[in-house]
């Protein structure tokens, strides 16, 4: 049955599977049951056979792998609501983490990030994210594969050295410009972001997966030390929206989402997001649904969110908010504004005296209409509601089928080592040369002296083979691959 019990006010509010991809938002004060709310939804996605991605930024999440207690008192609060057949009851769950620690590791390329991600990831202004762009169109047409930190590097390094040249060609590169965004790489390296790029870069297929009884696979990504660094967390969510959306083709409405996503700590992604970029996530975030995705948002105040963002969430869950302050009070007010109006309810008042495990509740019921807000008892997971041992979750990554793709590094042949080894190569033609010319040295022949040069001049091979050195090779013209987002500056996937 496609549909999950959410919980159980006058009535039982049910989330229907086939508007599970009309996103979904899920608000409150921390302690308030946020979390356990979200392991309710991400269970109930995964029984119906929805893969599921979720981000873990208190390691409490974890728990979906392992069967829950079972205790009397969860047991009574079950059968009180209606939850047919509650047992303890394990998810099958991939654990994914962007240092290899507690999960697989997570990887995508420079390439695929593109430069207006990378931009916003390193805090550039809009000079530095031209040259940044310039940077990648150079790359592109020398068909350089920009792949992990040393190739940016690299590239940052060759457009310096040829900045004239390319700023006659492709717009005014400064010498300062690439200085400032070397600086911003040596600092977010020391944050551990460089660990997000490399290969083998996400399959998104890993992602999307079924266990063999028709389970969707629950993919929890570790974020409990990421999310001190909220560039580097933000910046991966949006990456990894943003290929889904590039990636997967028009299914329109279905009985069931293809994949859910619960971004937590939601407010990150749209903080600081230059207006052009957040256009673009506006615009995702409407159009990904037609594709069979469904995003939940988890935040503490439904204004974290952007307006066009908020008025895109049909299935809407409001833990307790407490008006403490002026900004809580605002807060409150437009929370109790975006509820579908139940007379029997004072949606303001409520909001403030909901209980740990209540939640004001409105979904998308027949025809897309969203049913009146009700104040509802929010139903247990059947999984552990706390945290997972180190045994435990190393011996849920044993028996994941993705370990052997991801857990080992792969260095392939990419823009760092094709300019090393033409630098290498001119350097060598440059020595060879000055050899001969050292050979002929006693020769008198002014023609000879032009090409070989002198013991005090350079001729002109050595002048041609050090200029090659700082050459990028044929003009391939191959656009390298990147995501929606990460074209934003220019052009994307060809």
């Amino acid at each position: 049955m496609n549909q999950i019990l959410v919980g159980k006010g006058q009535q039982p509010v049910w989330l229907l599977g086939g508007y599970g991809n009309r996103h979904g938002l899920i608000a409150g004060a921390t302690g308030t049951g946020k979390t356990v709310t979200m392991m309710v939804l991400a269970e109930g996605f995964s029984r119906m056979g929805v893969p599921v991605f979720m981000a873990d930024v208190k390691g409490d999440v974890a728990g979906l792998s392992q069967p829950g207690a079972g205790s009397e008192k969860l047991q009574a609060r079950a059968a009180d609501l209606g939850v047919e057949a509650y047992a303890p009851e394990a998810n099958p769950v991939v654990f994914w983490d962007l240092y290899g620690k507690q999960g697989h590791r997570v990887r995508t390329t420079i390439s695929e990030m593109g430069p207006a991600l990378l931009a916003r990831l390193l805090e550039l202004n809009d000079t530095q994210t031209g040259v940044l762009e310039v940077t990648f169109r150079v790359a592109d047409d020398q068909g350089l594969l920009l792949l992990d930190w040393e190739d940016l590097r690299a590239m940052l390094g060759l457009v310096s050295e040829l900045r004239k040249e390319i700023s006659e060609q492709y717009g005014l590169v400064s010498a300062q410009s690439i200085a400032a965004i070397q600086r911003d790489l040596l600092s977010l390296e020391r944050e551990g972001g460089d660990l997000l790029f490399g290969e083998p870069a996400l399959d998104l297929n890993d992602l999307m997966a079924t266990d063999l009884s028709g389970r969707g696979v629950i993919n929890i990504f570790a974020a409990d030390q990421l999310i001190l660094k909220p560039r580097v967390y933000s910046s991966f969510l949006l990456w990894l929206l943003s290929e889904l959306f590039e990636n997967l083709p028009e299914v329109g409405d279905l009985d069931k989402p293809r994949m859910v996503l619960f971004f937590d700590e939601a407010h990150l992604l749209f903080d600081d997001a230059p207006p052009v970029l957040l256009k673009r996530i506006e615009q995702v975030v409407r159009l990904i649904r037609s594709k069979g995705v469904g995003i939940y948002f988890c935040s503490q105040f439904p204004d974290d969110l952007p307006g066009e963002v908020l008025g895109q969430l049909g299935n809407r869950i409001q833990h307790a908010l407490r008006a403490y302050t002026p900004r809580d009070q605002k807060a409150v007010k437009t929370a109790a504004e975006t509820f579908p109006d139940n007379p029997a309810l004072d949606v303001a008042t409520v909001i403030s005296e909901l209980g740990v495990g209540e939640a004001l509740v409105s979904t998308l019921q027949d025809k897309g209409v969203p049913m009146p807000v009700e104040r509802a008892r929010i139903a247990p997971p059947r999984c552990r509601m706390g945290p997972v041992t180190p045994d435990e979750r190393i011996a849920t990554m044993r028996c994941s089928r993705v370990g052997a793709k991801y857990d080992l590094p792969v260095n392939r042949e990419s823009a760092h080592e094709i300019l090393t080894q033409r630098a290498q190569a001119a350097v060598k033609a440059a020595q060879e040369g000055k050899t001969r010319a050292e050979k002929k040295a006693s020769d008198s022949n002014p023609l000879s002296d032009v090409l070989w040069g002198t013991g005090r001049r350079q001729g002109v091979v050595e002048a041609m083979a050090k200029s090659a050195a700082r050459s990028v090779g044929s003009q391939l013209g191959r656009q390298i691959l990147r995501g929606l987002l990460g074209g934003l500056l220019g052009g994307g996937r060809r």
